[in-house]
């Protein structure tokens, strides 16, 4: 059984949870004595209170029958005829915005082609409301879940449950190494790569690449295209410019104060290389806070298009992400994972193309200006 202070799920839940699992794995028959209270406390490590409230809910929901004076059975429960339960899939993603919501636009299409209901569930970037999404898929018998992990490779006991269960699993956006499952991927190397060839073209060589989340498989990936394509070109890779630390997440004035520093070198970045719209959307505010014109001052770039409004008329180039497609391929590759749950195929990562779209390319562009001086 999971720590409690792990997933903030309380202990009875827990002891109730694995029970199920236990009846439904068959290693409980109906009609045959169930373990006692005092079984369950020593076999979970709880208190009296936590077994009997674990044992009453679940005679409450019908797993368990009580017999007066024969004890605690397991009930009587008839098959569900094959069609009969409503197939339904688990999305569970963080964040929000146009990203989010066309990946879920996406989903929520081939779901309605193929007649599932969608679960949405936003973990707002916690790994222990990650933990509870999977939980919550796991005892509404989800036939599948999608999910577009958090950052960070916390050990997750509900993700070892779903592949005990056979519960097939697709991997959105990004994907943990640790965890073999499917994945629908966007071609985060060449975002980093192509990107920084069209910079490096248009005479930048002193790129500053700020970022947001930093333990994730896509910004390591953009980092490391981002890399290759300095180096292709003979350009010294500057540690202060390239290094993976987080620039969204820091306070205002950090910010700033990281900004100003950079800017008042005697060779100062001529292009703020972005991981995310998001992170653009600061650095834009940042610079105009800070009285730093764009794009006389300093360049702007986006190494995706994931933000909360259309970035390219800020930017001299930003990479496009097909977040729609990356939705509907999930749910198709998941829905043939619950059609054929025994078919042998290999593990699949689905790498989607994106597309470098360019200031020459929009009917307009945005100067970011301010009243105050520089």
């Amino acid at each position: 059984m999971s720590d409690a202070g792990d997933t903030q799920e309380p202990l009875y839940q827990q002891v109730k949870r694995d029970l199920v699992a236990a009846i439904s794995r068959g290693e409980y028959i109906a009609d045959e004595p169930f373990i006692s209270q005092r079984e369950v406390c020593e076999r979970f490590g709880v208190s009296t209170t936590t077994a009997v409230r674990a044992l009453n809910e679940l005679v409450t929901e019908g797993y368990l029958v009580r017999h007066r004076g024969r004890g605690t059975f397991v009930a009587e429960r008839p098959a569900e005829p094959p069609q009969a339960r409503e197939r339904s899939i688990a999305y569970i993603m963080h964040g929000h915005g146009p990203h989010n919501t066309d990946i879920i636009d996406g989903i929520g299409s081939v779901c309605a082609e193929l007649g599932y209901r969608m679960f949405l569930s936003d973990t707002k970037g916690s790994a222990a409301a990650q933990e509870r999404a999977l939980r919550q898929a796991l005892d509404t018998q989800a036939s599948g879940v999608a999910l577009y992990p958090v950052d960070g490779h916390a050990e997750s006991p509900a993700l070892d449950e779903l592949r005990r269960r056979k519960v097939p699993l697709v991997m959105v956006d990004r994907y943990l190494p640790e965890v073999p499952t499917d994945a629908v991927l966007f071609d985060n190397f060449a975002a980093g790569y192509q990107l920084t060839r069209y910079l490096i073209g248009q005479g930048h060589r002193r790129i500053m690449a700020l970022w947001d989340a930093t333990d994730c498989t896509s910004v390591q990936e953009r980092l490391s295209g981002h890399v290759r394509a300095l180096r292709e070109h003979g350009i010294p890779i500057s540690p202060e410019l390239t290094a993976l630390t987080t620039y969204l997440r820091l306070p205002d004035e950090r910010r700033r104060a990281m900004l100003a520093g950079l800017l008042e070198r005697a060779e100062p970045p001529t292009v703020l290389l972005c991981a995310n719209g998001y992170v653009l959307a600061h650095a834009a505010t940042d610079l105009t806070r800070m009285g730093v014109q764009v794009p006389e001052k300093v360049e702007l770039a986006g190494m995706d298009d994931a933000g909360p409004f259309d970035l390219l008329p800020l930017t001299v180039a930003a990479a496009q992400l097909p977040s729609r497609d990356m939705g509907e391929r999930a749910m198709r590759l998941l829905a043939e994972r619950i059609d054929q749950p025994d078919s042998g195929r290999e593990i699949e990562h689905i790498v989607l193309p994106i597309e470098i779209r360019t200031r020459d390319a929009a009917s307009a562009y945005l100067r970011v200006v301010s009243t105050q001086s520089a």
